[in-house]
């Protein structure tokens, strides 16, 4: 063990399982660094699928969020000066005309939003933005139809891409050189397409972890798809991200955890409750979460914390009770270690954010 310098107080630091990791991310305080920003336009075209649009939007600001810096901007225009109207007869007003966009050098992705009535006619000037833009590296996307645009100005020429199903007959007859997929969404290179508004988010989460860091893709993820294939009537829990792979008796020792925050139970107890050993219990969690069962415990009885801390008006000492700790100077002691903040901080810095 290495000895403590006299008069330095030691910084306790704990990262959380990979499991816990990913839905703590963007609350886990972080040191000010200074990143190349990326700015991102958004074509949006007449009928334009308003869920798609703002579910890249989404991916962006959440990333920044997570990432805790500015690193995504992004703007909107239209082909013309005026309101475009999305599928939903929703106007949005973009914040540039196609004419008013010439500083390609400043452009690090342009995406362009279709929808299932936008006319699928070339549009000249988007054809030639695009096509300098690909010359320029810059990344390209295309949402529901938008692809149709990339191929009108021959970026998708023996390139892999997807679209909306409604439109693959016009695709297949016109773009006989590019390569339609069945997929619902398409990283090839520099070129992000996707099919629909669900696959968008699928889209956009790769080009954040082309961009950012896969971590931080994750992160994205747990916070905007918690909500996927989950069942009417399944009974409200702790949000955790386990590997798919994960063996069924990991699985039922952490609903037992989720199910007893208030009053942890011991490790013994939850190993004998699923007739195994506790060296065998502590065996598989390292196995397959990479972590003890007494941490990976604590680590949700944290996450819990957390979203009472930010969420609820309770005191830190009720939060800290209803989680199983002993004190309130325990909590935050083990809080502060996970989340590089006290509780009372944390709760501060939100408020005023």
């Amino acid at each position: 063990m290495a000895l403590k310098p006299q008069g330095m107080v030691m910084k306790i630091i704990r990262k959380f399982s990979a499991p816990m990791r990913d839905t703590n991310q963007c609350f886990i305080a972080k040191e000010k660094t200074i990143c190349k920003q990326t700015s991102v336009l958004f074509v949006v075209l007449e009928h334009f699928s308003l869920m798609s649009f703002t579910c890249a939007v989404d991916c962006l600001v959440t990333s920044n969020l997570v990432e805790g810096s500015a690193r995504f901007t992004f703007a909107t225009v239209g082909l013309g000066n005026g309101e475009v109207l999305s599928d939903l007869g929703i106007g949005l007003t973009p914040d540039h005309s196609l004419d008013e966009v010439k500083a390609l050098q400043d452009i690090d992705a342009v995406i362009v939003c279709g929808g299932y009535r936008t006319s699928l006619n070339e549009h000249p000037q988007l054809s030639k933005l695009i096509a300098l833009s690909s010359k320029c590296s810059t990344i390209l996307g295309g949402i529901w139809n938008g692809a149709i645009f990339l191929a009108h100005a021959g970026v998708l020429d023996g390139n892999h891409y997807a679209l909306h199903p409604d439109n693959h007959a016009y695709a297949k007859e016109r773009f006989p050189r590019s390569v339609l997929s069945s997929s619902s969404y398409v990283e090839h290179e520099n070129i992000f397409t996707s099919s629909g508004a669900s696959s968008t988010l699928d889209m956009m989460l790769a080009l954040v972890q082309k961009i950012t860091s896969q971590p931080n893709s994750n992160a994205v993820r747990e916070i905007l798809s918690c909500d996927r294939s989950i069942p009417q009537n399944s009974t409200p829990q702790l949000h955790t991200c386990l590997p798919g792979s994960t063996p069924a008796i990991v699985k039922e020792a952490n609903l037992l955890m989720v199910s007893n925050l208030d009053e942890p139970l011991h490790v013994e107890d939850i190993a004998r409750y699923l007739k195994i050993s506790r060296r065998k219990l502590e065996r598989l969690f390292q196995t397959h979460i990479q972590t003890s069962p007494s941490k990976y415990y604590l680590e949700l009885r944290l996450t819990y914390a957390r979203q009472l801390l930010l969420q609820s008006e309770d005191s830190i000492s009720t939060i800290a009770a209803s989680t199983g700790f002993s004190s309130t100077t325990h909590f935050s002691r083990c809080f502060k270690e996970f989340f590089s903040l006290s509780p009372s901080v944390m709760r501060e810095k939100m408020h005023v954010s």
